[in-house]
């Protein structure tokens, strides 16, 4: 266990991923995205801003042929996302770069990816409360990485006909597909994220593909909690399988 922090695992324990005690802490939203994505047999992935890895060590678990390019700017976190690969022994499937990514280029000559995955800041960076925590503040406000900026490097990065898919708020939705657009990434799936049966939906689950055809398709909504408060069947396979 790495000091001053806490340990989560998935797959009955099979898969264990730290994560800071105090400092952010990953939500559910990034293991809605992990199973939301469809990766191709040998795609070569990018993770934008990757915390403590915890997309890319989910895609890495089910998906056994990708490869993983995961960046954080935040030094910290990008130090513990090495801990983790390490400590699930990935190291020769999953990368972590401690870089800005706006000033992220491949490297060794690889190129393009084949997809890229993000769990964005979902708050514009003047609206509501900012979090006195820089790391959680960096994570939850567009401060260091607007909705532009990212769509504008997944544009540069991503190869025609390949796929982004990202976790984004659901009040945000018609902006969200907008700006994809701009940037010539279509949208091709849309799953709507609520609580409960009852409450209005909180999230959406997006992916596009670069240069597509248009046409999207409205998935089946995703419950996270059933009449008794606990995860519904849905949501508790996805820590198991």
């Amino acid at each position: 266990m790495k000091p001053g922090c806490t340990a989560d695992s998935f797959f009955n324990g099979r898969l264990r991923i730290c994560q800071m005690q105090d400092g952010y802490r990953f939500s559910i939203d990034a293991v809605l995205l992990a199973d939301f994505c469809r990766p191709r047999p040998q795609d070569r992935i990018l993770d934008i801003g990757a915390g403590c890895g915890i997309i890319s060590l989910l895609l890495a678990w089910r998906h056994p042929g990708i490869r993983l390019v995961g960046v954080e700017a935040q030094a910290e976190l990008a130090e513990l996302a090495v801990f983790n690969v390490r400590q699930n022994r990935m190291e020769d499937r999953i990368a972590i770069a401690n870089k800005d990514i706006k000033d992220f280029r491949p490297s060794g000559g690889e190129g393009l990816f084949d997809g890229i995955v993000s769990n964005p800041p979902y708050r514009r960076a003047f609206s509501g409360r900012i979090n006195p925590d820089r790391q959680k503040a960096l994570a939850r406000h567009e401060i260091l990485l607007t909705l532009d900026s990212l769509l504008d490097r997944v544009r540069a990065l991503l190869k025609t006909a390949g796929w982004f898919a990202l976790v984004y708020p659901a009040e945000r939705a018609a902006e969200l597909l907008e700006s994809m657009r701009r940037v010539n990434i279509e949208p091709k799936r849309l799953r709507p994220v609520y609580s409960t049966m009852e409450s209005p939906a909180r999230l959406v689950l997006v992916g596009g593909v670069k240069a597509g055809r248009p046409g999207l398709n409205i998935e089946p909504p995703l419950v996270i909690y059933g009449n008794d408060g606990r995860y519904t069947g849905e949501l508790a396979a996805m820590m198991m399988n």
